[in-house]
């Protein structure tokens, strides 16, 4: 049995628990998630159907599909979005959901085209504002009476200059920081990264060099949740075969999974 496989099942059915008081907030790269259609900014042309990923509609909507599926199984009422390419994505995301989610898009003018999002329940959230900047996207937001700071990233270097400047500008603020931020180390911040004991423990949300690799984070203040942060799998997001996650493209070849990138998720008080 791949090593992977047997790291797997150590938490293969995750069962995300509601608690009182609390909502749900989850972190999901879709591993690009493009439309079909060319853009005039930036060099897509390998995911249209043309190119050399042969990206069609049947495909798009396969993986939108897939998408919402497990978003709606996982039921948490804020979800940030990763890997999106427009607000059109988002859009038929949002619009494929059985769950009524409210959505946020802010274009991110990125080399690759790829944009943040923010699906989240409107009874339990309230955006006031959001700002894209290189790499991220900071949400003021209003969440039951208290006004967060939301701040979601893929490049560290700039994510540790926002929760500086957060930090700064509100030093009582409560802040959520998620994304690929493994390396930020959040506790000068007055943060706790609720991933990091599943990481010590060999859990992961992808495979890197045989074995599973924590990428993704969510910072949270230390008091604001009950338990540790995890990683919500689905055995339709696995590849039967290696166990591990099933990618859009391996090698070049269309295999149809929704991606290289599991969800975490951790409960936000």
């Amino acid at each position: 049995m791949p090593r992977s496989f047997t790291l797997l099942i150590l938490f293969l059915f995750v069962v995300i628990p509601r608690g009182i008081g609390q909502i749900r907030i989850a972190y999901y790269d879709l591993d690009r998630l493009y439309d079909t259609s060319a853009s005039l900014f930036y060099d897509d042309t390998d995911y249209t159907p043309q190119g050399r990923n042969r990206w069609n509609n049947e495909r798009y909507s396969h993986k939108i599909r897939q998408v919402a599926a497990v978003i709606d199984t996982m039921q948490v009422e804020v979800m940030a979005l990763y890997g999106v390419e427009n607000e059109q994505v988002v859009r038929d995301l949002a619009m494929t959901l059985e769950g009524d989610y409210t959505y946020l898009h802010q274009t991110l003018n990125a080399l690759d085209g790829m944009d943040f999002a923010l699906l989240y329940k409107a009874d339990k959230l309230e955006v006031l504002r959001s700002t894209a900047k290189r790499s991220l996207l900071t949400i003021e937001a209003l969440i039951a009476g208290d006004t967060v700071a939301m701040v979601l990233g893929v490049d560290p270097r700039f994510v540790r200059l926002e929760m500086q400047e957060q930090r700064d500008e509100h030093p009582t603020r409560p802040m959520v920081v998620a994304g690929r931020i493994a390396s930020i180390d959040p506790t000068p911040y007055g943060l706790i990264d609720r991933l990091a004991a599943p990481a010590r423990r060999g859990h992961g949300n992808r495979i890197r060099n045989g074995g599973w690799q924590m990428r993704d984070r969510i910072f949270t203040p230390p008091v604001s949740t009950t338990s540790e942060g995890a990683v919500y799998v689905q055995s339709t997001m696995i590849d039967p075969h290696s166990g591990e996650p099933l990618p859009t493209y391996r090698s070049g070849r269309y295999v149809g999974g929704i991606g290289r990138y599991l969800p975490v998720w951790c409960r936000f008080r």
